[in-house]
């Protein structure tokens, strides 16, 4: 099909996934599929120094946990293999020097001192700083000098001289004026290509459609559509990619949000316990919205919904507590074998304090659906449920000073007895006795069931009091609030 649109997700392997990136993966991945069109995922690794095999195998795995797949790139191959640019050097050589050739580009040979210096005068007088044009049109003795010197040279490209006008699919129609948008390198002195290179050429061979990357990366657009005309003059790229520039993500302070804050960690989301749809969810709204009264969907739907043209232009904030409020919203969404399953990595080492042979699969499914609307991240679960598989549960202080008030050995010795006699088949009976025994201290059931829910599980809030009575067991809560008892009369 001639018109099928055609996304590439290009990201470098260097550090930790970050959300930004995620946002540009999701978004390219929702418009390819909203239009069935084709994902292409490929890696710019053409920097040795940056690049890590440890970062390209965390993206590919951190892809796989979100469920954005690709239809082309590495692990799945595709007609424009390799998808790897550190084995596409042969490429980028033939097209520089085609480019050399037809006098879309030049050799500079300009040293760093001297640009630096021009760069400084140009600004004292109040002119653009960018490449001057010295080296544009030198004669071939001019060059033969230079290179008798000994001096080194890059690849420019020659870009022309009116403005530059195209219509972003974000930020509609704009200008770059000539003086804006200078010559620039293409390829280094010692022959290695430059991401100005190596990026639009890859779009053009791979037949790429549409560009959907960050606003950092508005600036150098100009300069690839003038490329994008040269490559089409040499027969290297059939058209121009339409573009469209995603707005910032701010983090705090309205600050840019960097690959160096805390919060842009993909993998601070997947060990707190963050769903891939949760998550997705929330990054989605950072520039799209799925309409004005409803923030909670599923992928599915916001893949049948996803516009890139109804994407906003101005920045998004991060917003830590909204994005926890839809993933427990996420949460509540699961079926409860699946919210089980997806519990269960918390509910081993090294996340759970207790011993594997003190964990009760019966007693997990069985308090599973009451702790599964209290949770905001996965992660959470270890101390939802902890009481039931500690020997003994974790008494923090404070909790103990809250509920145990004056006349709490009275009430503890009450429930216990009315405990005793209730039906441990059933929660309404459990939560009987304790009111029983709060009436007969005077106290109503918040009151009477605050020293019995720390005596048994250790905390002052956490999951209803009466189930996890039931599920932990008759002799078990008796012993415990026996070894309350003996605390207090300590």
């Amino acid at each position: 099909m001639a018109n099928a649109i055609r996304v590439r997700f290009c990201p470098s392997p260097t550090g930790n996934p970050h959300v930004g990136l995620v946002r540009t993966a999701l978004f390219n991945w929702a418009f390819a599929r909203h239009h069935q069109g084709t994902m292409v995922f490929r890696i710019e690794d053409t920097d040795a120094a940056r690049d890590s095999e440890e970062s390209y195998q965390q993206l590919l795995d951190s892809l796989r946990w979100l469920g954005l797949d690709w239809d082309e790139g590495p692990e799945v191959g595709g007609p424009h293999a390799p998808y790897r640019q550190s084995q596409r050097m042969d490429l980028y050589k033939d097209v520089a020097d085609r480019l050399l050739a037809g006098g879309h580009a030049y050799r500079c040979y300009c040293t760093a001192t001297e640009l630096d210096e021009r760069r400084e005068a140009a600004r004292a007088a109040g002119r653009p700083s960018g490449y001057d044009g010295t080296c544009r049109d030198l004669t071939d003795e001019q060059k033969a000098a230079y290179e008798a010197e000994g001096r080194e040279s890059i690849v420019r490209f020659r870009m022309p001289d009116e403005p530059i006008t195209f219509t972003d699919l974000v930020r509609g129609e704009l200008t770059f004026t000539p003086d804006n948008v200078p010559d620039y390198g293409i390829v280094r002195a010692n022959g290695a290509p430059l991401y100005t290179l190596v990026n639009p050429v890859d779009d053009a061979l791979m037949e790429i459609t549409h560009v959907l990357r960050g606003e950092d990366l508005l600036s150098s657009t100009p300069r690839q559509i003038a490329l994008y005309k040269a490559l089409i003059e040499l027969g290297v790229a059939k058209d121009i990619p339409s573009f469209g520039h995603l707005p910032y993500v701010m983090g705090e302070g309205n600050k840019k949000l960097s690959k160096r804050d805390p919060q842009s960690s993909l993998n601070l989301y997947r060990e707190r316990g963050f769903l891939p749809e949760g998550l997705l969810n929330y990054l989605s709204l950072l520039g799209w919205s799925f309409s004005a009264d409803q923030d909670v969907f599923t992928i599915p739907e916001m893949v049948a919904a996803f516009d890139i043209t109804d994407v906003n232009a101005n920045p998004a904030r991060f917003d830590l507590k909204k994005a926890e409020a839809i993933n427990a919203d996420h949460i509540r969404m699961l079926d409860v074998k699946a919210f089980t399953a997806a519990c269960e990595p918390w509910l081993r080492a090294p996340h759970a304090p207790w011993a594997p042979e003190d964990f009760d699969r019966t007693a997990w499914e069985a308090i599973a659906p009451h702790a599964q609307t209290r949770l905001t991240v996965l992660s959470d679960i270890t101390a939802n449920v902890d009481f039931l598989f500690l020997k003994e549960p974790v008494q923090d202080d404070a909790s103990w000073q809250k509920a145990m008030k004056e006349g709490s050995d009275a009430l503890l010795r009450t429930a216990r007895a009315k405990l005793e006699d209730a039906d441990w088949t059933s929660p309404e009976s459990l939560k009987g006795a304790v009111l029983a025994a709060g009436e007969e201290h005077g106290l109503k059931l918040g009151k009477a069931q605050a020293p019995v829910r720390v005596a048994v599980t250790g905390r002052t809030v956490g999951l209803p009091l009466f189930e996890s009575l039931e599920i932990l067991g008759k002799d078990r809560t008796l012993a415990r609030i026996d070894a309350a008892l003996a605390r207090l009369a300590a």
